[in-house]
């Protein structure tokens, strides 16, 4: 958008003489105080080029807060395999800025505006260095739009788990946990940094495109057919998903509020899926019970080959499964739409508030539905023998190779279930309640979690579990 230059009262305007560029400057900055340069111009400088987290330090970028993305996407399984892509992100400058970051690995690079004006832009592995035609000010809300084109890269995590763009025997999947966005858009690509999306996908006609939030448009020409989805919750770039090819897709409703369910099923895993997709409306039902209002506009879930994937992931609004899950990961991947999705992390550190909840809910289905109890799960869990659960505490992972380990799974479910049984069963559903409640569509990180349970049950005395359970190191004395 424009942005005025302060101008002197005419009063105060000097008539034609020539001074020294000293005097000017400094008459300059006497009389408009706003302006910080002597060019009339914002003195901006360079946001960061990563947010320093403690597992990703590269990922995530200063200077701004994205509020929206839109992207629109052409992809071709044959061939080339060829992505292009218009990336228009809108976002809100935190500081004076000269230049700000996008996180976007492989992908050309074909022009970069921003507020409609061309902006110049480098590119440095993972990151593209853009510099707008003026500097933004401070609290600005601005749109840059990227325009790129290529052949879209796998990404191998630190654990050697494979994300961003994967193809498939029909398709291509989109995954983006921890870093994996980058590979597909342009981005803030960090957990702390939530926004809405519009995504419009264009395929070759007879294949779907299936992404985030609810399917607002379907349209062909010729032999192409563009598919747009609409994400009006924020929603962190790792959560964003992209599914093309060849799907079985059943649309209906749940419950009194009728919540939109929309699940695409590759024909190969329809009847292995069949049955346990049946149980989704029970799942959200007792979940809703359990853990508050579902926190989104839609829900349903994504199953594609079980070669396509080597994990499911709890991408919001519709869970990805590589085959036909079991009822216990079903109940894992949509819980975490309270715990992860909804209520995102600040940072890579505290992923135990995502799995430890999510644990955790596969427990409390187990003792509600004929199964072990809690306790029963919580002691076989302590007896088994299992060092790798003891490896390092469930806050503090040991680096980012291990952020998904079974310490942050398990024993972070195992914090969950001491809380439980100091407080007892009414204030711990008060607490995990509230605690989706209070942080629904933010970010929040470990001590948020500690505070917020002691200020819940401020008679009860917690030290011992954040020591023994939630920081400590190896395996603690007494269950």
């Amino acid at each position: 958008m424009p942005r005025p230059v302060p101008v002197a009262p005419a009063a105060l305007r000097a008539p034609m003489v020539r001074r020294a560029p000293a005097v000017l400057c400094a008459l300059a900055v006497l009389l408009a105080p706003a302006v910080t340069a002597c060019s009339g111009g914002v003195h901006g400088t360079p946001g960061g080029s990563g947010l320093r987290d403690p597992y990703f330090p590269k990922v995530g970028n200063g200077g701004y807060d994205v509020g929206h993305y839109d992207l629109k996407l052409a992809y071709d399984p044959s061939g080339g395999q060829r992505l292009t892509g218009t990336a228009t992100i809108t976002a809100r400058a935190t500081q004076n800025l000269s230049a700000f970051n996008l996180d976007l690995k492989g992908l050309h690079v074909d022009e970069v505006t921003v507020e409609g004006r061309r902006a110049r832009w480098n590119r440095t592995g993972q990151e593209l260095t853009v510099r707008p035609h003026d500097d933004l000010r401070a609290e600005e809300t601005f749109r840059v739009t990227v325009r790129y084109s290529g052949s879209p890269v796998t990404i191998t995590d630190p654990d050697e788990s494979e994300e961003g763009w994967l193809r498939t025997a029909d398709g291509a999947l989109a995954l983006g946990e921890p870093t994996g966005s980058m590979a597909w858009f342009p981005g803030n690509n960090h957990p702390s940094d939530k926004a809405s999306y519009d995504i419009a996908v264009t395929v070759p006609k007879g294949l779907q495109a299936v992404s985030n939030g609810e399917l607002t448009g379907e349209t062909s020409s010729g032999e192409r057919t563009t598919y747009t989805w609409h994400t009006a919750e924020p929603m962190a770039t790792y959560l964003a998903t992209l599914a093309i090819g060849h799907y079985d897709i059943s649309r209906y409703t749940i419950g009194s509020k009728h919540l939109p369910v929309y699940v695409a099923v590759d024909p190969t895993e329809a009847e292995a899926s069949r049955k346990v997709l049946a149980q989704l409306p029970e799942i959200i039902e007792w979940e809703e019970y359990n853990f508050g209002p579902y926190p989104f506009s839609s829900t349903g879930a994504i199953v594609d080959r079980p070669d396509d994937a080597g994990y499911a992931l709890e991408t919001q609004n519709r869970p990805v499964f590589p085959g036909a899950p079991d009822t216990g990961t079903l109940v894992h991947e949509l819980a975490h739409q309270w715990y992860g999705d909804s209520v995102t992390p600040k940072s890579w550190r505290d992923m135990w508030l995502n799995e430890g909840f999510a644990t955790y809910a596969e427990w409390l289905w187990d003792e509600d539905h004929g199964g072990d109890t809690c306790q029963e799960t919580f002691e076989s869990r302590y007896e088994d023998g299992d060092k790798d659960i003891w490896a390092f505490p469930p806050a503090e992972p040991s680096d980012a190779a291990h952020i998904s380990d079974s310490p942050v799974y398990e024993r972070g479910a195992m914090v969950l279930h001491k809380i439980r049984q100091t407080v007892g069963d009414g204030t711990f559903y008060d607490i995990i309640q509230g605690w989706a409640a209070t942080h629904r569509h933010g970010n929040a990180n470990t001590k948020d979690f500690t505070a917020y349970v002691e200020k819940k049950a401020p008679d009860k005395d917690f030290k011992e579990i954040w020591k023994d359970w939630l920081y400590g190191e190896g395996k603690p004395d007494h269950p």
